[in-house]
């Protein structure tokens, strides 16, 4: 909140303005000031949480995990060259880190989710963002292959940690906000990943090299971690007084439904990262310069989408929002595929940018509303799907492009998308999500 000016820091302030507190239990005492937590229903978000305001300087922090995550994805993305160099990798091997690198994510993901039922996702997320600076700075120095390579895989799990945990804090801060906030700390993870890329591009060929900017990064981290320490959340979702852990079972059917459209996105934006520059300069024989415009236009939608999106939820359905992302960004899969030119390529690149500008934030909001006493561990569940879509993406595409062409490549993605296109009716409000998978018959 924002210190009072003059005299009227004397006036009490009604209920609803009050900063805050925690009490032992780890939940606010604005709510127990409001005798909320007395109520039997209050395990519902929609009842539990009347829009009372989170401190401004904690929605800043949470940001800024969003957008360290994405500023080391984008530096150890763009640094893969001089790694590759630098420890003698095959094109081979360098492929097997990356799949090692989401595996070990999605095992930080299952950790997150541990860490956030015995603790807290504050606790999850400060040790992911720990893991990965210890990553980072040992590859930001000379090390052995072996060395390296088990840094690289300690960042992977820091990322799988933080991907989870930091959507956690976002659906717990949003619950305090009568505006969405998802698309926002998305969009800060999407503008620092482009920062993170000009980065490296400016240092990597001076005498610090890439090494300069990993260590920057694991500066950046600690950092972070100290704010968090201060500022994080340090609920866990929204429980009962008294209750160590809401026994709720959780559904099943809304988890995999969700997870659907994160795997579905993710097929998506790993296709689009890895195998764009590729295209155009080895299929469409693009000049050098060139070959990155498809990724840039692809970024610069997703950020636009993301910057969007909080914008639109608050006047159309998100199914809506949803339907349209996956349709315009099929349309550019159909562009890439069958305009086999360079500005058809940029032009298809840049449409399908709305799918995870749209898409991810919308699927992690209606993850946190299926159960909002075990948000935390829903939200670690869905995001394994994450992983899931970018090994996908990465190679089916790869495989496919290898023996037919990049043309019919980028369609595995287009339908992956109209496969989940029903499951887009989801992202409804809490009462219209099923419980259950449909019985037959």
């Amino acid at each position: 909140m924002r210190a009072a000016r003059g005299i009227h820091h004397l006036a009490p302030q009604p209920l609803h303005q009050r900063r805050p507190h925690r009490n032992g239990r780890g939940h606010d005492d604005r709510y127990s000031q409001a005798g909320l937590l007395n109520r039997p229903e209050a395990a519902s978000a929609v009842e539990l949480s009347p829009h009372l305001p989170v401190p401004r300087a904690e929605l800043v922090s949470v940001g800024s995990t969003y957008a360290v995550q994405g500023l080391g994805y984008a530096v150890i993305a763009t640094s893969l060259p001089t790694i590759q160099a630098r420890q003698s990798l095959d094109a081979t091997m360098v492929a097997l880190l990356l799949l090692g690198v989401s595996l070990a994510a999605a095992g930080g993901s299952v950790l997150a989710d541990a860490i956030a039922i015995r603790r807290n996702s504050k606790a999850a997320l400060l040790s992911g963002l720990a893991a990965q600076a210890v990553g980072f700075f040992m590859m930001a120095t000379a090390q052995p292959a072996p060395i390296y390579i088990g840094a690289v895989l300690l960042y992977g799990v820091g990322l799988g940690a933080v991907d989870a945990s930091s959507a956690m804090q976002g659906v717990l801060v949003q619950r305090g906000r009568p505006r969405p906030l998802l698309g926002r700390f998305f969009a800060a993870y999407t503008l620092a990943a482009i920062v993170g890329a000009f980065l490296m591009v400016a240092l990597v060929e001076t005498p610090a090299g890439a090494g300069a900017v990993l260590a920057i990064v694991g500066v950046v981290d600690v950092l972070v971690i100290v704010a968090g320490w201060r500022l994080l959340d340090t609920g866990h979702a929204a429980r009962k007084p008294g209750h160590a852990r809401d026994a709720t079972r959780i559904p099943r059917w809304p988890v995999f439904v969700i997870g659907a459209l994160i795997l579905a996105a993710f097929v998506a934006d790993s296709a689009v990262s890895t195998w764009s520059s590729i295209y155009l300069s080895g299929t469409l024989h693009t000049a050098a310069w060139a070959a990155p415009l498809g990724y840039a236009a692809y970024q610069i939608v997703v950020l636009i989408s993301r910057l969007g999106v909080d914008y639109l939820v608050r006047r159309t359905a998100r199914t809506v929002i949803a339907t349209s992302a996956i349709v315009f960004g099929g349309i550019g899969f159909v562009v890439i595929a069958l305009v086999p030119t360079e500005a058809g390529a940029i032009i298809g690149f840049a449409l399908t940018g709305v799918i995870a500008g749209a898409l991810v934030p919308l699927s992690f909001g209606a993850a946190g509303d299926v159960l909002p006493s075990r948000s935390d561990e829903i939200i670690a569940r869905v995001n394994l799907f994450n992983y899931a879509g970018a090994i996908l993406g990465t190679v089916i595409v790869g495989v496919v492009a290898d023996q037919t062409g990049f043309g019919i490549a980028f369609l595995i993605p287009l339908v992956i998308l109209v496969l989940v296109l029903p499951a887009t009716r989801a992202l409804r409000k809490p009462k219209a999500i099923p419980l259950e998978a449909p019985q037959p018959g």
